[in-house]
């Protein structure tokens, strides 16, 4: 019974004691919290253990407890948030076509992504990829490799209930693949226009014509959709501009 209570009266004094099993994962949210929050203030380097615990609320005992140092809890953080941003079996593609269904889940995965936590974690995680390179290595295939995952279970689950699965592209074996040219399609651009500093509130307000021409192009190249050749090529417009510009 001792060890399942959060605190014990001893003398008049309150000591702290092992937290109930139905509070552990709250300790642990928290400590999480306050981790996120220090890493996006400071940065990694300048982030410390002992301001974590200060913000959560908890002993250093109690992190190291569950996490060996810093840079495993900087990989729980975003761990957490990618598993929070690539949580799709609650999204319902609604629409009347798979170029609509497919619009509205890149419009959710966009607007998970361009949000100033997600994106000043990445930004942590790059500016201390010389020093530390496992670390950002580990940020890197997570934020690549589980978002694949999600996108190409929902992609097996549209591909049994539409037109699209008699197009190769959508065979079983090469749903991962085209999930990532999915998202390379969709998402890269936005992010590297958010990680050099635009706006977010301006990138959003973006998703809804960004997602429309790309998801139409990316459907044109798995052969499987209608919108003629000069309407995709209106999301790359401005190319030939930046091409002289570049060779000025």
């Amino acid at each position: 019974m001792e060890a399942q209570t959060t605190s014990k009266r001893v003398g008049g004094v309150v000591r702290g004691g092992r937290p109930p099993r139905g509070l552990a994962g709250r300790v642990e949210e928290r400590i999480l919290d306050a981790a996120a929050h220090v890493f996006l203030e400071h940065g990694f380097r300048g982030a410390s253990v002992d301001e974590i615990a200060g913000v959560a609320c908890a002993g250093k005992p109690t992190i190291y407890a569950r996490f060996p140092g810093k840079q495993a809890l900087f990989t729980a953080v975003v761990e957490r948030l990618v598993r929070r941003n690539t949580n799709l079996e609650a999204i319902s593609c609604s629409g009347a076509s798979i170029e609509e269904r497919l619009s509205a889940l890149a419009a959710v995965v966009l607007t998970r992504v361009l949000t100033p936590e997600t994106i000043g974690l990445i930004r942590v995680a790059v500016a201390e990829a010389r020093r530390f390179p496992d670390l950002a290595t580990s940020v890197s295939r997570m934020g690549r490799q589980r978002p694949t995952e999600a996108l190409a279970r929902v992609f097996g689950e549209l591909a049994g209930s539409d037109d699209i699965g008699a197009s190769p592209a959508f065979a079983p074996d090469r749903l991962p693949e085209t999930a990532r040219r999915f998202l390379d399609l969709v998402v890269l651009p936005m992010l590297m226009r958010a990680l050099f500093g635009e706006d977010l509130a301006a990138l959003r307000a973006e998703i809804g014509p960004h997602v429309s021409g790309s998801v139409a192009f990316f459907l044109a190249g798995c052969g499987c959709g209608n919108t003629p050749a000069r309407e995709l090529a209106t999301p790359n417009a401005e190319l030939p501009a930046n091409r002289e510009a570049v060779a000025g």
